[in-house]
């Protein structure tokens, strides 16, 4: 298994190297697209997958991991050395995903926290009609409760900083949905958008000079590469937080709901199956979660000096001690 890592751009002779070792085996080859930083939370998951379906990588298939921490664009400067090397299938996720737009003779799998329809890589959910299909975490009720879950963990909120990549599909709807529940529950809903990884610390100032009682994170590809960052960030001011995946909480972050990133990348691995077995992407539909994990930082609540009920640690899936 071979491990490389793009910090500006894709060195020449990787292609040619990589394209002799294609040439020297039958097995299929996989291209993994990231801009999350190692250790990937994700691979493994997709890795068990695929071992479910008899596709062990090293023995009777490649997986080529491709990485580009944080960085989008490194990735898609590298897109058209890398597709020179033929390979059978590739997946991506988050940012990554806009660098695999300029493949359109492979088949892409993807895991997106967005709107694949908005972002131009469907049609629909039901018919994707390209070459493009996957998984999609975008879900307004999902994004609804997690407003109503902080209300549990915070019942004395009164005004809620909510911090938005505004260069994420389907970003609008996600923020209509979290205003709607939140003006429901008489919480004044702070917008605090900022765009791409470059303006994250202006967007994390911007929070800060809202003076609100807590902060809730979209969960996308930029704020999960940085959510070390973000929790940090709550922490030192001694703010509550709450976010979309487990990811962040691991990270630090207080509470999360959403669905485990882990299982979504391992039922990946069924559309990788039947694509290497001669499925076409057009056909398959783009699934969306339906299970969903609370799980609460308890270090995080000790550490900020915030008292956890018993019945929300009791409703938890994971409590991490």
């Amino acid at each position: 298994m071979r491990r490389r890592t793009f910090i500006a751009g894709l060195p020449i002779g990787l292609a040619s190297g990589a394209l002799s070792a294609r040439a020297q085996t039958s097995r299929p080859r996989i291209l993994w697209l990231s801009t999350e930083a190692q250790p990937d939370p994700f691979v493994e998951g997709f890795r068990e997958g695929l071992r479910n379906h008899g596709y062990v990588d090293g023995q009777n298939v490649e997986i080529d991991l491709q990485y580009a921490p944080g960085n989008p664009g490194a990735l898609q400067a590298a897109v058209g050395s890398l597709i020179r090397t033929r390979p059978d299938l590739v997946v991506s996720s988050g940012p990554a995903i806009r660098a695999s737009r300029l493949l359109k003779d492979v088949p892409v799998l993807f895991a997106i926290s967005g709107d694949p329809v908005e972002l131009g890589i469907a049609q629909s959910l039901s018919r994707p009609g390209g070459n493009f299909t996957g998984s999609t975490f975008m879900s307004r009720d999902i994004a609804g409760k997690r407003v109503e879950l902080f209300k549990e963990l915070v019942p004395e909120i009164r005004r809620l900083a909510v911090l938005s990549n505004t260069d994420h599909p389907g970003e609008r709807s996600e923020w209509r949905a979290t205003e709607e529940v939140s003006q429901a529950l008489g919480i004044t809903s702070l917008y605090v958008p900022f765009t791409g990884a470059g303006d994250i610390d202006r967007g994390l100032m911007a929070v800060r000079d809202a003076r609100s009682d807590a902060m809730l994170v979209f969960p996308e590809g930029v704020t999960l590469v940085n959510r070390a960052k973000i929790a940090g960030f709550a922490m030192a001011l001694g703010l509550p937080s709450m976010f979309g995946w487990r990811e962040y909480c691991d990270a630090g972050g207080l509470m999360s709901y959403g669905a485990n990133q882990r299982a979504t990348h391992a039922r990946l691995a069924d559309y990788a199956s039947r694509v290497l077995r001669g499925a076409i992407p057009a056909d398959l539909p783009i699934e969306q979660a339906s299970k969903f994990e609370l799980v609460i930082n308890g270090r995080t609540a000790k550490s900020i000096g915030f008292p956890v009920s018993p019945t929300l640690l009791a409703r938890a899936d994971e409590v991490i001690e």
